[in-house]
């Protein structure tokens, strides 16, 4: 009952009576009141005024199940969460409960990790509190050749998530979300597949929200929402734009087969479109001028041997996570 109360009170923006939540849920004044205090508890402000009820103010910035779903506008993706107070790693529980059969758009989240991973087996900073360290599962029906596409879905719908909070953020190809030449959020795809089928994929994402500051070894790699616009955001909240965002671009994916239906945007949000770049691969480093991405998220790169397709491997870009020429 008492998650039940939460979702109504915050569908009303104006009272609901006492009366009507007895009637509803068939129970006593005494009971709905006993419910009430419980969520004042929890950090929920609720203003209560004889003959009128109760009205939800303010929410706390809580990662609790009923609170994420409170806010959540999908119909798939983000519908059944797991959630933990700590974990070695989002991705690594998302894989094992895949493995179990956990459906598609389940959704992974813990308050912090010890063991966080991001790209090429780096560790990722991820504090108590403050961010927004998650994973979901995928379960497509596509080629496993096509499941390098998922990850810059995933950009795109963290790179949108910023724009509607009015923050000037950027990708760097192909999954990262930069401000002022630091990170604010890090992307892990991981997959499990067959010859010709996916398993699942899991896309872990990371995101600075609520940072004040970072360890001496990031100060000058990582940024925060929060630092760059001085405000608290309330993380259930990105959570569910990013899944909302999400939600639309996965499902045109998987319509079209590919990313033209995104190309335009993407490529209007990479910070080094047109700009000389650095391409790290296995065996060599060149440099060229990035073009932008192609109909199958591939980054195009001008060199003297002319137009270059890059599949996989790093980028780096003057003056971005403290690289200069």
């Amino acid at each position: 009952m008492k998650d039940e109360i939460l979702q109504m009170l915050k569908s009303r923006k104006d009272f609901i009576s006492g009366q009507e939540l007895c009637e509803h849920f068939q129970v006593s004044r005494t009971a709905v009141w006993k419910v009430m205090k419980q969520l004042q508890n929890d950090g929920y402000e609720i203003e209560a005024i004889n003959r009128k009820g109760y009205r939800l103010i303010a929410s706390p910035d809580v990662l609790t199940v009923p609170e994420i779903l409170s806010v959540m506008t999908t119909e798939v993706m983000g519908r059944k969460i797991y959630y933990y107070d700590c974990l070695g790693s989002t991705n690594d529980q998302a894989r094992m409960l895949a493995e179990q059969g956990a459906e598609e758009g389940s959704l992974i989240i813990a308050e912090t990790q010890n063991t966080g991973k991001g790209r090429m087996g780096r560790a990722f900073f991820s504090p108590e509190g403050c961010g927004i360290w998650m994973s979901l599962i995928l379960k497509p029906e596509i080629p496993p050749m096509d499941a390098s596409m998922v990850t810059l879905v995933g950009a795109m719908a963290v790179h949108e998530m910023m724009q509607d909070y009015g923050i000037a953020a950027g990708i760097k190809w192909p999954n990262d979300i930069v401000i002022d030449g630091r990170k604010v959020t890090g992307i892990l795809t991981e997959m499990s597949a067959g010859p010709d089928r996916i398993n699942y994929i899991v896309i872990g994402i990371g995101i600075n929200a609520n940072m004040k500051f970072f360890p001496e070894e990031l100060e000058k790699t990582a940024i925060s929402m929060s630092m760059v616009t001085g405000e608290n955001y309330h993380r259930a909240e990105i959570i569910a734009c990013v899944m909302d965002h999400f939600e639309k671009n996965y499902r045109e994916f998987l319509k079209t087969g590919d990313l033209r239906f995104l190309k335009e945007r993407y490529n209007a949000g990479l910070i080094h479109k047109d700009k000389e770049i650095d391409v790290h691969e296995i065996r060599r480093v060149w440099r060229g001028i990035s073009r932008g991405i192609n109909d199958i998220g591939e980054l195009i790169v001008s060199s003297d041997e002319g137009d270059v397709i890059v599949r996989s491997g790093e980028v780096s870009i003057r003056g971005v996570y403290g690289y200069m020429k």
